[in-house]
């Protein structure tokens, strides 16, 4: 089985299906330090990554931002001072793709570095 850091993410129509429920198990654990949350009946992966000081957690910001322009898929960012949250999911099918997996595990490679 490929990784999902190795994975591209795909442009997403409307029409795309969510992930199913095997398949959030089959990824799921590659990307285990991230949260499965629901808001607003939106199921979405997130993940609270922590640094020392304000511009640390502003330079992983950009980093993901370079990341999401990239591979054309954006997640929502929340820069605080020594941590920046960091949301996944696809807007256009109001849930989960695999799209989200794939970035969720670039963006750990990213902290990781």
């Amino acid at each position: 089985m490929e990784t999902l850091t190795g994975m591209k993410c795909v442009a997403c129509r409307r029409d795309a299906p969510k992930v199913t429920e095997a398949e959030i198990t089959e990824y799921h654990p590659q990307v285990s330090d991230w949260e499965l949350i629901e808001r607003d009946e939106i199921k979405r992966l997130e993940r609270l990554f922590q640094f020392d000081g304000f511009a640390q957690a502003l330079a992983f910001t950009n980093r993901v931002g370079e990341l999401a322009e990239e591979e054309g898929h954006h997640p929502a960012l929340l820069t605080e001072w020594g941590r920046v949250t960091v949301t996944w999911w696809t807007h256009k099918i109001r849930g989960l793709h695999r799209n989200d997996f794939i970035m969720a595990a670039k963006t750990d490679a990213l902290y990781a570095e």
